[in-house]
């Protein structure tokens, strides 16, 4: 009798070690705004979909995809507490405002671009007084306007459009403005479409070496309202690798990931987007944690400041410098 009830008590304990190694293997759910494509944010996102990097690193992510305007009012609210297009100047000024986030980890870097059709357009300086097409809540816009001084432009002088970035390339196609500015990937499915266009000149990577001594311009990450990091540190290294992993994968298959990047396009734009993949200089996917490049995120704060859309530099903590791996 003694041996039965020991035999039925090994095997409730082997039942409970078993759910307890199916709970444990149970992917830790997470919810991601991200914007909707196209956008750079949009990349990565629907690669981890696609091949599933966050089931092998144990995660199951929902990406809900978002306006600009609409992202930046539900993640500064902690209606979501991540987000996937985090970018950086946002989470500063979002920091400013006593909105408690950090910056986890570096997607991209930074690139933008001005493309017209008026012939009498011929640098960024002679944008004068003209119509820009903009996507004005953007923190790439804003880059833009630091850029634009360095050639000469007042950003005050300009009368802008403004519209969801989605719109841009109807913009540009249609010359409802006398300029449009606009980036990856919607950048290289407009020249897919409209090649004669002209991109006025924009030394980026000049201005930026002189001013920050870096060739790297921290643009847009994945960040986190500090609550959600206290109760979820442990999570931080598997979104890393996952986004790593879906950045490693792209690079490695521009043709596959071309697709992924701009679900709508035709085969002249999805030969632009592998092309822009296999260059990456203008996409500037850059994976990095945020801890090991703080002296360009100070930079890209320090130009805030004189963009005069940050008027504090943002708090240390906005910079998380937790382990990734």
């Amino acid at each position: 009798m003694i041996g039965r009830w020991r035999s039925f008590f090994l095997l409730l304990l082997g039942l409970a070690g078993a759910a307890g190694a199916a709970a444990a293997a149970e992917p830790a759910k997470v919810s991601i705004v991200i914007f909707s494509p196209p956008s750079v944010g949009a990349i990565l996102p629907y690669v981890i979909r696609d091949q599933h990097f966050d089931r092998a690193n144990g995660l199951a992510i929902d990406f809900v995809e978002r306006t600009p305007d609409a992202y930046a009012t539900e993640f500064n609210s902690g209606e979501f507490q991540l987000g996937g297009s985090a970018s950086l100047l946002i989470v500063g000024l979002a920091d400013t405002r006593g909105v408690k986030v950090s910056y986890l980890f570096n997607l991209f870097d930074y690139w933008g671009a001005v493309v017209t059709q008026r012939p009498e357009i011929k640098t960024i300086a002679d944008l004068k007084g003209r119509e820009l097409a903009a996507a004005k809540g953007t923190t790439n816009y804003a880059m833009f306007e630091w850029f634009a001084r360095g050639e000469g432009l007042d950003p005050a002088s300009l009368k802008v459009v403004n519209t969801a970035p989605p719109g841009l390339i109807g913009y540009a196609l249609a010359d409802r403005a006398d300029a449009v500015q606009l980036w990856e990937p919607a950048y290289s499915l407009l020249l897919a479409k409209k090649p004669g266009i002209r991109t006025l000149p924009l030394d980026i990577a000049g201005q930026w070496r002189k001013f920050a001594g870096s060739d790297h311009s921290p643009y847009l990450g994945l960040a986190a309202h500090r609550e959600w990091i206290s109760r979820h540190r442990d999570l931080i290294p598997r979104l890393y690798r996952t986004y790593r992993l879906a950045a490693q994968w792209v690079l490695a298959n521009p043709a596959a990931a071309a697709p992924l990047i701009a679900p709508q396009a035709d085969a002249a734009g999805l030969k632009a987007i592998e092309e822009l993949v296999r260059d990456n200089r203008r996409l500037g996917m850059n994976v990095a944690p945020a801890g090991k490049i703080k002296p360009e995120i100070d930079a890209v704060f320090r130009a805030g400041l004189s963009l005069g859309l940050l008027e504090t530099m943002p708090d240390p903590a906005a910079i998380y410098e937790g382990a990734m791996d």
